[in-house]
């Protein structure tokens, strides 16, 4: 077989592949094309979560679709999102530590920041915030102390641990729940009781000892808060 020559090796290697593949014993017949290859394309979300989504961006969340990803043992990122930013009344605000989040999450979260979350901290604290951090969604653990599966194992649930506000300002979960001022322990109760009017389930530090740093909020349509 004759040498290839040196113009064909500049061509992509997929080109050259697919040209070589089957004729390696017979010369190419002339007006013949190389046979091209494509990747697969990226599975469409579902139309319940491009519906989701559509509601998501009329809130104004910055965010991008995460492609569905099954992990076995009950564990699953399906439906879910990459929250990058959320606008509130004047500002953006920010989300820190938190991967896929199932859309039917994020929208409640966009909306409770918004309206729970910086509006409470204007008229309580005066001071917009210009960040939320989290411990994150995604997990694939169980409850603590039992053997069901959590909502963090199917990106269903956020951990909120603190607020940062534009006058620098941090209210955490942890510090300021029971000691932080007057002021303070006020906002975190009323952004938690605002949760609760949102989210299915929606846990603190009045719940037991694992919920001490961080409140728990679970778009599971249930209606259970502590």
């Amino acid at each position: 077989m004759k040498a290839l020559p040196k113009l064909i090796l500049t061509l992509p290697l997929i080109t050259v592949i697919a040209g070589c593949v089957g004729s390696s014993d017979q010369p190419e017949r002339r007006g013949s094309r190389p046979q091209q290859t494509s990747l697969p394309a990226t599975p469409m979300p579902s139309p319940e979560a491009r519906q989701c989504m559509a509601m998501l961006g009329s809130q104004h969340a910055v965010f991008s679709p995460v492609t569905d990803r099954y992990y076995g043992s009950g564990c699953s990122t399906v439906g879910t999102v990459k929250l990058s930013a959320l606008n509130t009344d004047s500002s953006t605000v920010t989300v820190t530590n938190l991967g896929p989040v199932t859309c039917t999450t994020a929208t409640p979260f966009a909306a409770w920041a918004r309206f729970g979350v910086d509006r409470a901290a204007q008229q309580i604290l005066g001071s917009r915030i210009i960040s939320i951090e989290t411990y994150g969604s995604y997990n694939c653990r169980n409850i603590a102390g039992t053997a069901r599966r959590s909502g963090h194992a199917t990106a269903n649930a956020i951990d909120v641990s603190g607020f940062v506000l534009a006058d620098g300002r941090r209210v955490t979960v942890l510090e300021d729940w029971n000691g932080g001022t007057p002021a303070e322990r006020r906002f975190l109760r009323v952004v938690h009781d605002s949760a609760c009017k949102r989210f299915g389930t929606t846990l603190g530090p009045d719940y037991n000892a694992a919920h001490a740093n961080h409140f728990h909020l679970e778009g599971d349509g249930k209606s259970f808060c502590r």
